[in-house]
């Protein structure tokens, strides 16, 4: 859902639901890293409510078009820390040869 005013789209407040810091810290990090954005920061209204609030501020451009940046960036960044850890694995693993058999 997004909260923010009609008059200028480059600022907006976004609520998530059923998520927490996890998600929040990772999109703050990847909009921080966005030269379009002059603000981002998250919070989470109660602690027993599995929702956070992102704030954008940008330079101009769509706050809703600049998050929509950020999640490709943050599920690109995901896949890549994925393949790399499970390059990673494969490669321990053919290091370490092939286990000998337990006999009964």
């Amino acid at each position: 859902m997004e909260h923010g005013s009609e008059k200028d789209p480059a600022n907006a407040t976004f609520s998530l639901t059923d998520e927490d810091h996890t998600l929040a810290n990772s999109l703050r990090f990847c909009l921080n890293q966005d030269l379009r954005v002059n603000f981002c920061g998250y919070s989470i209204p109660h602690p027993s409510e599995a929702r956070v609030n992102i704030r954008v501020q940008t330079t101009g451009d769509r706050a809703r078009e600049v998050l929509k940046d950020a999640c490709e960036d943050l599920m690109s960044r995901s896949q890549h820390i994925r393949s790399t850890f499970e390059q990673a694995v494969a490669d321990y693993k053919n290091q370490q040869g092939p286990k000998p058999m337990d006999s009964d």
